[in-house]
């Protein structure tokens, strides 16, 4: 029995920008990817055009100027990962969702071993850990729903 499977054909870029757009009937799990997409997103564009208020925001004290400017480096890597979740969560990327379900509850451990060796605070640590792990927490139920209608 031959149980090797062809790939699935990848389809035109303009077929996908329309997909972005007009996203159409999507999964509960994936429009908790976007949604939760859209928040990092905000975060990113606030850490990158805002890095004082944000600090104040965490009680981060800002003792040089170079913070500010790993800050928005910061931004700029947070606003890429939620655009990657929104997208995906547009375009009912299933493989994304899932893979967001098997790292996100692994943020709360690694933020707690950054904060107790003195790398994070802990204002940033807590707001991490909750976000991603409640995030988890919502896509999974999400999931779990969607599994139930297909059944």
């Amino acid at each position: 029995m031959n149980t090797t499977r062809q790939p699935m054909p990848t389809p035109p870029l303009a077929a996908m920008f329309d997909r972005l757009l007009h996203p159409g009937v999507r999964g509960r799990a994936a429009k908790t990817v976007e949604a939760f997409g859209w928040f990092v997103l905000l975060e990113g564009l606030a850490l990158l055009f805002a890095p004082r208020m944000v600090a104040g925001l965490l009680h981060i004290e800002i003792a040089a100027g170079q913070v500010v400017d790993y800050m928005r480096i910061m931004g700029l890597l947070a606003g890429g990962i939620g655009m990657l979740y929104v997208v995906s969560g547009r375009v009912n990327a299933v493989g994304f969702a899932f893979a967001s379900l098997l790292d996100r509850p692994l943020v709360p451990p690694i933020m707690a071993v950054l904060w107790y060796l003195g790398i994070v605070p802990a204002s940033l640590a807590l707001v991490f850990s909750v976000q991603d792990f409640a995030g988890f927490l919502w896509t999974l139920s999400a999931w779990r729903a969607d599994e139930g209608q297909s059944v």
